[in-house]
């Protein structure tokens, strides 16, 4: 097996190739290892380039790779590595990658809305549970007052009103 360390043979080669199997071409050059590329276009500015484009594509997955990934780590999902490099997917393969991680992007941010809204509601019905049952001991509380409470005055004022026979529903202010 080759490397790229100085001892070892190299030779400098050049290398033209058609545009429709560059990309099948350099991945499989890629994967064997054995290649270093050197840019003969470095005078040219990099948003000039052919693959620019490609390049804004592939940065868009890998940030929503580490996205996934950092979701992941927070749930503390394992992910098996099996330490072997994947091989590199063909460019039609790539539209559908991008696809799917847009898709799961998409969901994943969809679903952490989703928690942050039902957490808020669950704290706001938490507080009015608490409230209702604060309110529900005091009544039970005033409910429960011995008939000394009420002095002459206010009897006076509860003959009246059963004496009329209408018993208005009780206001709380």
């Amino acid at each position: 097996m080759a490397s790229l360390f100085r001892s070892e043979e190299m030779c400098l080669t050049q290398l033209f190739l058609q545009v429709e199997a560059a990309y099948c071409c350099i991945s499989e050059l890629g994967e064997l290892g054995f290649m270093q590329f050197r840019d003969l276009n470095a005078s040219v500015n990099s948003f000039q380039r052919k693959f620019v484009n490609e390049i804004r594509r592939c940065e868009v997955m890998e940030r929503i790779l580490r996205f996934l990934e950092t979701e992941m780590e927070r749930d503390e999902i394992d992910v098996q590595d099996d330490g072997a490099n994947p091989q590199a997917p063909l460019p039609k393969d790539m539209i559908d990658l991008e696809v799917v991680l847009e898709k799961l992007e998409h969901d994943l941010r969809e679903v952490n809305q989703n928690q942050q809204t039902l957490k808020q509601n669950f704290l706001e019905l938490t507080e009015l549970k608490h409230l209702l049952k604060k309110t529900q001991d005091f009544f039970e509380t005033e409910a429960n007052l011995t008939d000394d409470f009420f002095s002459e005055d206010t009897m006076h004022l509860l003959e009246l009103q059963t004496a009329s026979g209408v018993i208005a529903p009780g206001r709380l202010g």
